[in-house]
């Protein structure tokens, strides 16, 4: 019997019966062999796995439930996640069972989280090698001791080839995504994108981590070399800078979507990274750019040349959103324990598409509490089919689909780990200046670097501030190798009263956005919302 299993610890002990074969905790060399070999997708250059997921290559929020029972109706956020009734899920469950009959299966116990005192005991049950192979770099690989002795805590079965019956099952269409908290158990059906697994875990861990004092964070963390305990945590939505302005190759890389923050400081959830590959480039993001030729990684949904297995980073053809998924010692500068102290930096990224936000601002405690709540960044023209302008977009937390519980919630805990820990808050703006999208010009990568370098090790402190007007935070007025005209976004524009109109509007925007959360919130974040 194989040691990379607990004995006592099988499907069938989990009432999973009547498989065909059952393959445990396969390695990359095995579980790419059976992905090839059962035509789930190709072996590309440096021995990367290439694969396309079907009709979906994103997730699927609209069609993800969270079973709604007794002893979790008072703790979900309902608004924004779609309740499940508890006989729909038996239902899904028993039909799902049924579907497996005589089909074999890939299983990978792994955990989320690095640090031991507060991880979850994950075991993923898949009908794809391939999902096998991207889940065992998304999440943290045991030790073959480790897994002699693993338990799930929580067990998650995906089905891509499975339909859902919306009216049988209580969901929307043919794909569902049911997390049953009472259970301890996901369900994932038709749909082959993999992200939908790794995201799941993510969602239990918001849930989980809160009544134990933790704060679960998408982030991503760096710290200085030598030193976890001057670490940095970075907020921000998709398109942002997260992953980018994170992995600096003069810190030490802890994790770039996913971490917890305790009393013994971060940790990563994950022990790999999905990272976007259009328009990857060798000498903007050479590491990343690495992983694509690297032995083992998977290749989503991305073009490449039929004889010579060449990949496109261009053509998008298939989706904007082709990754990339790799763990992360494929990374030269990440940390061989994906943990750090308590932060002394907290940044809040954001794309500004209408030219009105500084390139960094000072934020107090209150107003962290107000952006992080706000989650604010833009989309522009040409990233969805029909948006023409800049289109706010308000996703509480930086990441409200994977939010059960009420934003409140998360807003005090980072309060109060800030208050605790003494953490600097910034706000950085990565969009446009001088002006919108489609006259202003997109901030200068070089600038950003250097404020951020500024904040990091503490020089930024003793600068000179400036109150901002619209939001009311504090602004720098002078910073070495940065233009002082740049600092105050109103000068970079050729007409301030057209300025003064846009800050006006953005404003508003995100005064009516906050409007939803005032009963709940203390007074002195109220009065942040209203400067």
């Amino acid at each position: 019997m194989s040691t990379r299993v607990n004995p006592n610890c099988r499907l069938e002990d989990q009432g999973i019966e009547g498989l065909g074969r059952v393959y445990y905790n396969l390695l990359e060399p095995a579980l790419m062999n059976e992905a090839v070999t059962r035509g789930e997708g190709r072996i590309g250059q440096g021995g990367t796995f290439l694969v396309t997921t079907g009709a979906h290559t994103g997730r699927s929020p609209k069609d993800k439930f969270v079973v709604r029972t007794p002893a979790v109706e008072d703790t979900i956020w309902w608004e924004n996640n779609a309740p499940m009734a508890p006989d729909a899920f038996d239902r899904l469950h028993a039909d799902m069972l049924a579907h497996m009959k005589g089909r074999d299966y890939f299983v990978q116990d792994l955990f989320g989280g690095a640090d031991p005192e507060h991880r979850l005991d994950v075991r993923v049950v898949t009908e794809l090698a391939w999902h096998g192979l991207f889940i065992r770099h998304l999440l943290r690989r045991p030790a073959a001791e480790e897994l002699a002795e693993f338990t799930p805590e929580f067990t998650i079965i995906n089905c891509p080839d499975f339909t859902a019956d919306p009216e049988r099952h209580g969901c929307r269409s043919g794909t569902v995504i049911a997390l049953n908290l009472d259970a301890k158990l996901i369900l994932i059906g038709g749909t082959a994108y993999a992200g939908e697994n790794k995201k799941s875990v993510f969602t239990l861990l918001n849930y989980l981590l809160p009544d134990k004092g933790i704060m679960p964070m998408h982030c991503s963390a760096n710290h200085a070399p030598g030193n976890p305990d001057d670490s940095a945590i970075f907020f921000g939505l998709s398109g942002t800078g997260k992953t980018t302005l994170s992995a600096d190759p003069s810190r030490v890389l802890i994790g770039d979507d996913e971490h917890g923050w305790s009393d013994n400081g971060i940790f990563n959830f994950e022990g790999g990274c999905y990272a976007k590959t259009i328009n990857l480039s060798a000498q903007a993001e050479p590491e990343i750019f690495a992983t694509t030729s690297r032995f083992g990684t998977v290749i989503e949904n991305m073009i490449f040349d039929e004889d010579t297995l060449e990949l496109d980073f261009e053509d998008n053809s298939i989706t904007d959103n082709m990754r990339c998924a790799y763990p992360l010692d494929a990374i030269s500068n990440a940390s061989t324990t994906s943990l750090g102290g308590s932060p002394k930096n907290v940044i809040m990224l954001t794309c500004d598409a209408y030219g009105v936000l500084p390139p960094i601002a000072r934020l107090t405690p209150a107003q962290a509490m107000y952006h992080f709540l706000s989650g604010f960044t833009a989309k522009t023209p040409g990233t969805e089919v029909g948006v023409t302008e800049p289109i706010p977009t308000f996703s509480t937390c930086f990441g409200a689909p994977f939010m059960p519980r009420r934003p409140e919630v998360y807003g005090k805990l980072l309060a109060d780990k800030i208050a605790q820990d003494g953490a600097n808050c910034w706000l950085v703006n990565t969009g446009w200046t001088g002006g919108a999208f489609g006259t202003g010009s997109r901030m200068p990568i070089r600038a950003t670097r250097a404020l951020l370098s500024a904040a990091l090790d503490g020089s930024l402190n003793d600068a000179q501030f400036r109150r901002d007007p619209n939001f009311g935070f504090d602004v720098p007025v002078s910073v070495e190798g940065v233009s002082d005209v740049l600092l105050d976004p109103r000068r970079t524009w050729d007409d301030g009263a057209a300025y003064d109109r846009q800050a006006a509007r953005l404003v508003q925007m995100f005064s009516d956005n906050f409007a939803q959360y005032l009963d709940g919130i203390d007074e002195d974040v109220r009065a942040a919302a209203i400067g």
